[in-house]
């Protein structure tokens, strides 16, 4: 960060980052001893232009976690796991210093999708390949829900090119590392690596939670991605899309087809599912390719050691993204497909409105909280009332 977004950021800890919000989530009402005192936090600070990186940070109560945030002013906060004692006390017990619990969390990042997508590379991300995290959204949340049984999703921008989706339910946050790795298992299609033609193996009847999804799958397929990526104009995504296709004689002569005509990408797709319906009324294949080539373009590509482990530590939500400046703010997955990335508050941006309304205000500016001047106010609402109230409920039902 340049100097004046270190200023801006002293600003936004100040006057708009919900210190007491983010307390209340993470204490879950303290009904354990200490329970928000043995929760690590991390912090990247700016020296001088350097990055230093601080680890096992530890506060009792809001103000001491609003002041020392202030005072140090980081570029990033990470959360991390609930331990047996506070982290500050670590180094006083040595060995038995272990992670006890922390929210189930999952971790889509678009550069994962690279080797399907055409219009953008590495950190680089547009409204066409942004429909990847939309999919994965939808999928995630669908089976978190409906196949776990889980309530307390919170889904957050990265405020660059992916998402977190924060699993917040009890039983969630007391999964020993190996029942997170079941349930990644579970949520995991694509497998292998860039050399591995194949990516997925759904066998020959897809299971019922891929069933679900694979209408919306499908429909994001054939009216977005198989255009907008080039599945079938560009050489080697072509070539990886018949790849799903096991007969070689059958991905020949489909290649020679389309070379020799002037077909629409659509209408070559559609010649393409018209080859392979055939094929297998007439078992001459046992596995639909369709469901291959659908899934692997599009099914979510989870980052699997984010979920794992314990003492993995994850951005915080609210958190300015140090190379964007944009605010990592909160996704109602419901509304997935109406988020846009690139119009999320800016630290630049939300300084300004504070500014723009004092200016405007004179005689009120005291008497408004600086969030309701800025656009920030619409995400801390919503994080609010759709997820902390609801959480808040669930504990207090919980005894």
């Amino acid at each position: 960060m340049d100097p004046e977004q270190i200023a801006q950021l002293r600003i936004y800890y100040e006057r708009l980052f919900p210190f007491r919000e983010m307390f209340t989530w993470l204490s879950y009402g303290n009904t354990e001893k200490d329970y928000f005192l043995r929760r690590e936090f991390s912090m990247t600070l700016d020296i001088n232009g350097e990055e230093a990186y601080v680890r096992f940070k530890a506060f009792s109560d809001t103000e001491q976690f609003a002041t020392e945030i202030k005072n140090r002013n980081p570029i990033k906060i990470d959360i991390g796991a609930v331990y047996n004692v506070s982290p500050k006390d670590r180094t006083s017990y040595e060995k038995s210093f272990v992670p006890m619990e922390k929210e189930l969390v999952f971790d889509l990042d678009m550069t994962d999708y690279d080797q399907v997508r055409t219009c953008c590379g590495g950190a680089d991300i547009c409204s066409k390949c942004w429909r990847f995290m939309t999919l994965g959204i939808s999928v995630i949340d669908r089976a978190l829900r409906d196949d776990f049984g889980f309530s307390h999703l919170l889904w957050v921008y990265s405020g660059r090119r992916g998402v977190h989706c924060w699993v917040a339910d009890k039983r969630a946050r007391k999964l020993s590392p190996e029942a997170r790795g079941s349930i990644v298992h579970y949520l995991s299609v694509i497998t292998g690596g860039d050399k591995k033609q194949r990516k997925v193996d759904l066998g020959t009847t897809l299971h019922p939670s891929l069933k679900k999804v694979y209408p919306i799958l499908l429909e994001y397929f054939e009216n977005h991605i198989l255009e907008e990526q080039n599945l079938l104009t560009d050489p080697q995504q072509r070539a990886n899309l018949l790849a799903c296709i096991p007969d070689p004689a059958t991905r020949k002569a489909l290649e020679m087809n389309w070379d020799n005509s002037n077909e629409t990408p659509r209408n070559k797709w559609e010649d393409l599912k018209a080859t392979v319906t055939a094929l297998m009324k007439s078992k001459k294949l046992f596995i639909n390719p369709i469901y291959d080539i659908v899934f692997t373009h599009t099914y979510p590509r989870l980052d699997v050691n984010v979920s794992l482990g314990l003492n993995h530590l994850l951005k915080s939500p609210f958190c300015i993204h140090p190379k964007t400046g944009a605010v990592c703010v909160p996704i109602d997955p419901t509304k997935c497909r109406e988020f846009d990335p690139l119009s999320v508050p800016k630290l630049r941006e939300l300084i300004a409105q504070i500014d723009e309304f004092d200016l405007k205000n004179p005689e009120a500016k005291k008497d408004v909280r600086d969030v309701k001047k800025t656009k920030m106010q619409d995400h801390i609402t919503y994080f609010k009332t759709q997820f902390l109230d609801p959480l808040q409920k669930s504990l207090r039902e919980e005894g």
